[in-house]
């Protein structure tokens, strides 16, 4: 159930190019759809020049540091980043028409994340995750999430747990169409707008991390299965359900059961 996307319009074969196989060999570049934010290309576009007498368009650093980061983190949740194969941020800088320093940064964040790792001289690897890891994943997020939502059953008015119907719509329309990516953007939205109804913006912050982690795909090329995307998201529908009724129980295992049974 866990995922997130960037949306515009991208470059094909991104990160296929920026790949660094072991053995250089065309048998060795893998063919993959990245999501690439077009300002994301930097502060000049050599392609597209600006209008006679118009100022040059810039995009600040940290702007274009966090397109490349969320492009890479939803090249992540779709698995177009392949587990255990090493990308250059030199190369991925020139195919988005900056340098390689913002794309090192958001693979720096990545490493912080676990998601990848540095390999000397060559560039980032993408970790290989096993499924104790989702288990482990979702064990914690089980354990911060599941006594914070219960104290909120309790406590938060039924309207304020019915004006999140549309966000648990939104997880239905976008697990219709079997897009996983999409699905885990909106996921994490209505998880987001439910914890941050306790008012402790780091509870928020850090359930965030965890389940963003949880949304990375054990394998490179995961086959999307629609019906359990539809399952998952429909329990967002009952989980609302059971908080107005303050159905202390029905919550608990329908939480427990959202984050073990929407992994991989």
């Amino acid at each position: 159930m866990e995922q997130a996307r960037a949306r515009d319009s991208v470059t094909p074969q991104l990160f296929a190019s920026a790949y660094v196989p072991e053995q250089a060999g065309p048998a060795d570049s893998p063919v993959i759809r990245p999501r690439i934010p077009e300002q994301a290309r930097g502060e000049h576009t050599h392609s597209e020049p600006p209008a006679p007498g118009a100022a040059p368009r810039t995009v600040q650093r940290h702007s274009v540091r966090g397109q490349i980061l969320e492009a890479l983190r939803t090249a992540l949740v779709d698995g177009e980043l392949i587990p255990g194969e090493v990308y250059s941020a030199p190369v991925l800088g020139e195919r988005f028409g900056v340098s390689a320093t913002p794309v090192r940064e958001a693979m720096q964040q990545l490493t912080i994340e676990g998601a990848v790792e540095v390999v000397p001289n060559r560039g980032f690897r993408v970790s290989v995750r096993s499924p104790r890891e989702l288990a482990e994943l979702a064990e914690v997020r089980a354990l911060i999430e599941i006594p914070v939502m219960l104290r909120l059953a309790r406590t938060i008015p039924a309207a304020r747990w019915t004006a999140l119907r549309p966000l648990a719509a939104a997880t239905a329309a976008a697990a219709a169409t079997g897009d996983r990516a999409a699905y885990a953007e909106t996921d994490r939205a209505f998880h987001r707008a439910v914890l941050a109804l306790s008012g402790n913006q780091q509870l928020v912050m850090v359930a965030d991390d965890l389940h963003r982690r949880s949304q990375w795909p054990l394998t490179s090329a995961p086959v999307t299965r629609r019906a359990d995307l539809v399952a998952d998201a429909a329990e967002h529908m009952a989980l609302l359900e059971a908080l107005v009724a303050q159905d202390l129980s029905v919550v608990q295992s329908l939480v427990r059961e959202h984050f073990t049974g929407a992994e991989g």
